[in-house]
C-alpha cells in the first residue's frame, strides 16, 4: 500500500508483467506440445498440436476390408472422428494444465489489460 491508502501501481504492473510472461511461456509450451488420439484399438491415430490443430492421421492397413469398400470407408471415417475426439480431449487436459493456473491467479481478471 502507498501512503494515503492507495494501491501500489508499481506492484500491480510488476504482477501483470510477470503474469504476461507466464502466459507467453504457457502458450509456447502449447505450441510445442503434441498429443495422439487413437481409436479402434490403435487402428487410427491422430496427432494434434497443443493448440488443437490436426497435424497427422495414420490409418493401419488392417482397418481396410478390400471386399467391402463402402462399409470400410464408413468405418474408417467413424474411427478417424473418434480418434480426433480423443485427441481433442487430451488437448483440453493439456490446456487446463498449462493455462488453468494462470486464469485462477488472475482472480477474475484484470480489466483493461490485454489478454487478461
Amino acid at each position: 500500500m502507498n501512503p494515503g491508502g492507495g494501491m501500489d501501481m508499481q506492484a500491480i504492473l510488476q504482477q501483470a508483467q510477470q503474469m504476461q510472461q507466464q502466459l507467453m511461456a504457457a502458450q509456447q509450451e502449447l505450441d510445442e506440445a503434441k498429443v495422439e488420439g487413437t481409436s479402434g484399438g490403435g487402428l487410427v491415430t491422430v496427432t494434434v498440436s497443443g493448440r488443437g490443430q490436426v497435424e497427422d492421421i495414420r490409418i493401419d492397413p488392417k482397418a481396410v476390408d478390400p471386399d467391402d469398400a463402402a462399409d470400410t470407408a464408413q468405418t474408417i471415417a467413424d474411427l478417424v472422428l473418434a480418434a480426433i475426439r480423443d485427441a481433442e480431449r487430451l488437448v483440453d487436459e493439456i490446456q487446463q494444465q498449462k493455462m488453468g493456473p494462470l486464469s485462477q491467479g488472475l482472480g477474475g481478471g484484470m480489466p483493461g489489460l490485454p489478454g487478461f
